[in-house]
């Protein structure tokens, strides 16, 4: 019998314990702007200026190549989302198709990934707080370390107010981002100067073309990118959240690539033919530049604002994934049982205090190294990310198998020209990996990998003999 003609009876309902006591408090328009807030964070807000200044318009390539391949991945969580909604998300699937290691491995290097973004935000919120000269007296650590207090405060209270703050924090970042763009496509039509600079695509043609600094740095700046579209697999945590993520989920998963194409690849782009690229830097928003160079009364500071926004967003929505996947976790005993506790209005603040904890470590690096901590840390978060990614891959290709072999259904749903897509993007993850030895601040993060994986295997051994799938169990027989 294929799995086309799989009868409903035999599609998989395995449950997940963690699942149990939540609030299905979350519409329809939080998820669809949880997505539209995963493709859009201080990747691009912070990040774009340095490498338009390293790598020049080609960034635009990187992006759009990253992006693909990050559509891939959350396409793929999608159609897994519509076998089984579940709050744990790729750990609890992890879980289905690979046994409790896989979801230990998958939740540990989430971990890994957020609490490191965690660090890498109150940094960045540090860093455009101190745009503004009445900030500037503040040391970075305090300024950190207030955002990091705030945004936990609020994260605390319910999922309620976590997917209205994501949903207000979402309208403003895209709202102006659609205003840069209308303003930026206006300013190239009227051909308005810049700064001394005419606008249009030979500002490209005259300064290098599209790879002014060779195709080698446009490959080195791969690994950071990847860290921009970080947040895409969110919609899979929320989706357990939510009433009904079978009509939710697809939608807001194929607006994803759009996004990608028009925030990403165009912004770039456009920015690209309205400064020469080496007139950006690391150490303001591409978004800030322009806008300060146009004389415009106040509105570099309204665009730090948002990307101040943005930088909240994403510690808010990392505070949110880590708490539910700690609590899937924990309830198989791969994670401390106090990760399982929740609070009266159902929130595991177990998991985001234990989280909050390791940002807490960032404030430290923001008092010793201010001027290096955001970079420390996107490495690690890197390596977090590819790991996550990995296993979400890994997990759908177990479930098409599973499904080839009669025991499961695939969803109308699907990610197109399996098996190759996931092979490739493994490879593509794989080959990330590898550049980040081409990097100062990547080399040093590939010889804390031996450490991570040793840190893994102890860690294992350290809880496999509380290993107790009776909870689940009992959850899939109900």
């Amino acid at each position: 019998m294929t799995e086309e003609t799989l009868p409903a009876t035999a599609e998989a309902d395995t449950a997940d314990a963690g699942d149990a006591g939540y609030r299905k408090a979350l519409k329809s328009r939080h998820i669809n702007m949880i997505a539209i807030g995963g493709a859009i964070g201080t990747g691009l807000f912070l990040g774009a200026g340095g490498r338009l200044a390293q790598a020049g318009p080609a960034l635009a390539i990187v992006y759009a190549v990253c992006g693909l391949f990050a559509f891939f991945v959350v396409r793929a969580l999608g159609e897994l989302i519509l076998h089984r909604p579940s709050s744990g998300a790729f750990v609890s699937y992890a879980r289905e198709f690979m046994g409790e290691k896989g979801a230990y491995i998958a939740g540990w290097m989430h971990f890994l990934n957020w609490s490191t973004t965690g660090i890498a935000d109150i940094t960045a919120i540090a860093l455009y707080a101190h745009f503004w000269s009445f900030f500037t007296p503040i040391p970075q650590w305090v300024l950190a370390l207030i955002a990091l207090a705030v945004v936990l405060s609020l994260n605390l209270v319910s999922v309620k107010l976590f997917g209205e703050m994501e949903f207000w924090f979402s309208i403003v970042k895209v709202a102006a981002l659609v205003l840069f763009l209308l303003v930026g496509i206006f300013l190239l039509v009227t051909q308005h100067p810049i700064d001394g600079h005419a606008p249009g695509p030979q500002l490209i043609a005259d300064h290098g073309g599209v790879f002014p600094a060779g195709i080698v740095p446009m490959i080195l700046i791969v690994q950071g990118v990847v860290f921009a579209y970080a947040s895409c697999e969110l919609v899979g945590v929320a989706a357990g959240e939510t009433e009904n993520p079978k009509a939710v989920v697809p939608k807001a998963i194929n607006s994803i690539m759009w996004r990608i194409a028009l925030f990403y690849v165009g912004s770039v782009v456009l920015l690209a033919m309205l400064l020469p690229w080496n007139a950006y830097s690391a150490d303001q928003s591409p978004f800030v530049t322009v806008l300060s160079k146009l004389g415009v009364p106040y509105a570099d500071s309204i665009m730090n604002l948002v990307v101040l926004t943005a930088a909240l967003s994403s510690l808010n929505s990392g505070l949110y994934s880590t708490g539910r996947i700690l609590r899937s976790m924990s309830l198989a005993g791969s994670a401390p049982k106090f990760t399982g506790v929740m609070n009266r209005n159902q929130v595991p603040y177990g998991g985001i205090l234990l989280t909050s904890s390791v940002c807490v470590i960032g404030v430290g690096l923001n008092y010793v190294v201010p001027k290096d901590a955001f970079e420390i840390v996107l490495n690690f978060a890197a390596v977090g990310i590819l790991g996550t990614w990995a296993i979400i891959v890994l997990s759908h290709l177990l479930f098409v198998r599973k499904a080839k072999r009669g025991e499961v259904t695939r969803p109308h749903f699907r990610l197109p020209f399996s098996p190759y897509t996931e092979i490739a993007t493994l490879v593509f993850l794989a080959a990330v990996v590898v550049l980040m030895g081409f990097d100062k601040t990547g080399r040093i993060t590939l010889m804390a990998l031996p450490v991570i994986v040793v840190a893994l295997v102890v860690g294992w051994f350290a809880v496999r003999k509380r290993i107790d799938m009776s909870a689940f169990d009992k959850a899939e027989a109900s």
